[in-house]
């Protein structure tokens, strides 16, 4: 299970939140909401907080906007990764993504299935870097959003988390670009 070592500095990061949705407003946005509060609990800001429809160009016009801005570390969208017409955040992210963090929808599903079994096939869970920005991709439920924070991103985006974290790698993520770096802190 994660450890956390005290010896280490706590790195904040810079979260941006998008809600993915056709009916969703400000007013009763829970999914975001959700992930707010938990961002902020845990010491990180939230840096930017928007909601767009489940239009691919919309989406994918939020993630380029956020990947060139270099007060963005970490995207977390919410909704638009089941399987019905309208649910198309996987290929919004895939489509602007540089690599995939596979091991990210993999474990998702599986603390998915822990709560509501089979059901968990219906989640497109994905995760990935663009412009050394990460982006996690979680279905459009408080629970999930939840699920995806409490089990998973809370303790990849915590430096002090051990044997290893998202956070450390983070001055790496473009050194195939031999640019700088965006800031941890």
């Amino acid at each position: 299970m994660p450890k956390i070592d005290e010896s280490r500095p706590f790195l904040p990061v810079n979260i941006a939140v998008l809600t993915i949705s056709d009916t969703r407003t400000e007013a009763d946005d829970r999914s975001g909401g959700t992930l707010a509060e938990m961002i902020t609990r845990d010491g990180h800001r939230v840096a930017a907080r928007r909601i767009v429809k489940d239009e691919k160009a919309d989406i994918v016009a939020a993630l380029r906007g956020w990947i060139a801005d270099p007060g963005i570390d970490v995207v977390i969208s919410t909704g638009g990764t089941g399987v019905t017409g309208r649910d198309i955040t996987p290929e919004a992210v895939e489509s602007v993504l540089e690599k995939r963090i596979d091991g990210f929808g993999e474990m998702f599903r599986w603390i998915s299935w822990q709560k509501v079994g089979t059901s968990t096939i219906q989640s497109r869970a994905v995760g990935g870097v663009a412009g050394g920005t990460y982006i996690f991709a979680l279905p459009g439920s408080p629970s999930a959003c939840r699920d995806g924070w409490e089990e998973i991103l809370k303790w990849q985006l915590d430096n002090r988390h051990r044997p290893c974290n998202l956070v450390e790698l983070m001055p790496r993520l473009q050194e195939h670009l031999n640019v700088r770096p965006k800031a941890t802190a």
